[in-house]
């Protein structure tokens, strides 16, 4: 009998695309487990085989899928493929490809060690230098990514919401807030040059812990190519950096002392960069688009990257203008 494992998402429609696979592609799929939006992992002969995943175009399924290509012909091996042997199913505006379903360890990878933290860098500097080779082959393919322009918008937004993040965020928070995103957008508009030299490649656009795998081998596999988008390489080095600064304490020692992060740490474009608080903007914009008011879970979040690390966050920035200024 065939069942859904449901994990949020909408079961009736969960239930519905299982039936149309089942119709459409010569498997007999006993269950669809809900990863994440649009995002299955089927089940047959009892056993969990392969991803499902729905794609918002047919462009953007081919896209992925040769791009996943590309790095594997390019040695590049730490990433899923996908499966060429079924037919892509159509199902309610969304394009259905299959992928590579890779076990991954009992302990799922997590940037909660020096070591991980490592180990996630040295992977995608090994997913850099093959895709700094890609992208002429992809420049018609890719947007290319502008991070003043996105981050000037996300500060802009943050601000046209003041009225409703004053009933969350301390007054002074706020400013003090706003006063980094601007003296960070300021230092990177003054040194633009610096960040035009930056080398392009394709980045990865969305480095959070999730994004990694370990399989139960051991390797470390970098996953879902969703956002990715032609820019200068320091752009996902400075996402990595902010997704890890909460568990290294927002040292900046800590930081400097990961490969490639070193380098880097010297360049005051990079510094100025860090200023910014792109996830606390990031986050709270959402959470006023998704009103997510009522979810408990969400308010946490983000009370946790605003209030509860504010100090920390506070003393790590003091830090980096004392070194720029030195």
């Amino acid at each position: 009998m065939n069942q859904l494992n449901k994990m949020g998402g909408d079961e009736r429609f969960d239930h519905r695309l299982l039936s149309s696979l089942n119709q459409n592609i010569p498997l007999n799929i006993q269950q669809l487990k809900h990863i994440k939006k649009n995002v299955y992992l089927a089940k047959i002969n009892n056993e969990f085989q392969f991803i499902v995943k729905g794609f918002s175009t047919r462009r953007n399924l081919l896209i992925q899928d040769g791009f996943t290509s590309t790095l594997k012909i390019n040695d590049f091996h730490n990433t899923y493929s996908f499966y060429h042997g079924l037919p892509t199913l159509y199902f309610e505006s969304r394009h259905y490809g299959y992928i590579e379903y890779i076990k991954n360890d009992s302990i799922p990878f997590f940037y909660d060690s020096i070591n991980n933290c490592q180990d996630g860098l040295t992977l995608l500097q090994k997913f850099h230098h093959t895709t700094k080779k890609m992208v002429g082959s992809y420049k018609r393919l890719l947007p290319m990514y502008d991070l003043q322009n996105k981050w000037r918008e996300r500060f802009l937004l943050f601000v046209k919401n003041k009225d409703i993040l004053s009933f969350y965020i301390p007054k002074e928070i706020y400013k003090e807030l706003l006063s980094w995103g601007e003296w960070s957008l300021s230092q990177l508009e003054k040194n633009r040059v610096d960040l035009s030299k930056q080398p392009n490649v394709i980045l990865h656009g969305d480095v959070a812990h999730h994004n990694f795998i370990r399989s139960a081998k051991g390797e470390l596999n970098i996953i879902d190519f969703d956002l990715i988008s032609i820019g200068p390489v320091i752009t996902d080095y400075l996402q990595y950096a902010n997704r890890i600064l909460p568990y290294i304490d927002w040292s900046l020692h800590d930081l400097a002392a990961l490969e490639p992060l070193q380098s880097y740490c010297q360049q005051k474009i990079f510094l100025y960069a860090l200023v910014f608080p792109t996830d606390i903007f990031r986050e709270w914009n959402r959470f006023i688009k998704e009103s997510a008011f009522h979810n408990p879970n969400h308010i946490r979040s983000v009370f946790n990257i605003t209030i509860c690390q504010f100090e920390k966050r506070r003393a790590f920035v003091q830090d980096i203008i004392s070194s720029v200024n030195s």
